[in-house]
């Protein structure tokens, strides 16, 4: 069975507000915002926070998300900023271009556990050699906390996990920590998370 099936995030992308806000993560943004503009490539960018603030910086955009409703949300804010964001309704395997990027963002991208290494593993490919990983989830430590994530603790992170799972990657960052979340409605309040910034070998 399928851990949030495209009807979950479809229902809950539904709603009137945008249900994580329409600001960018701030470590994504922090990081982001260090980097000379190039092109980035967001998976699983739900209503397209991140996407429409990268643009806003000159940043060329691709995007996706297994959510229709995702993608109309992104589209919407996106002329709200008056910027363009290429967004496309896949799955993360679905998933395929002929661009490298300089950077990839994931935030918040609690893939099934079933296919979640294969799902990095073949996002990675898309990454250019010394291109660069910005990271932000949910740690083990955050299971039953009221300030989001996912309901099953398997989906959650450590940092053993990570190493393993991103071999390809040289970490200038890596931890683990408690951070305050006020991204709208449904990541609120103290939040244990991991954080990475990683660069392709």
């Amino acid at each position: 069975m399928k851990q949030y099936p495209e009807a979950f995030w479809n229902e809950r992308y539904a709603q009137k507000e945008f249900v994580y806000g329409t600001q960018p993560n701030r470590f994504f943004k922090e990081q982001l915002d260090q980097l000379k503009a190039g092109n980035v490539l967001l998976p699983a960018e739900g209503e397209g926070r991140n996407a429409v603030y990268a643009a806003s910086q000159d940043w060329d955009v691709v995007a996706f998300d297994i959510s229709k409703s995702g993608k109309e949300k992104a589209m919407q804010l996106s002329a709200t900023q008056n910027v363009s964001i290429n967004y496309q309704v896949n799955g993360v395997l679905d998933f395929k271009t002929d661009i490298k990027f300089d950077v990839i963002g994931l935030c918040y991208t609690h893939f099934p556990i079933q296919i979640r290494k294969e799902a990095f593993q073949h996002l990675i490919k898309f990454l250019k050699p010394n291109g660069i990983v910005i990271f932000e989830a949910f740690a083990k430590a955050q299971f039953g906390k009221p300030s989001g994530g996912p309901k099953n603790e398997a989906m959650l992170f450590s940092i053993e996990e990570i190493n393993d799972e991103f071999p390809e990657l040289e970490f200038n960052i890596l931890k683990e920590e408690t951070i305050e979340l006020a991204e709208g409605n449904y990541h609120r309040g103290t939040a244990e998370v991991i954080r990475f910034v990683g660069i392709k070998k």
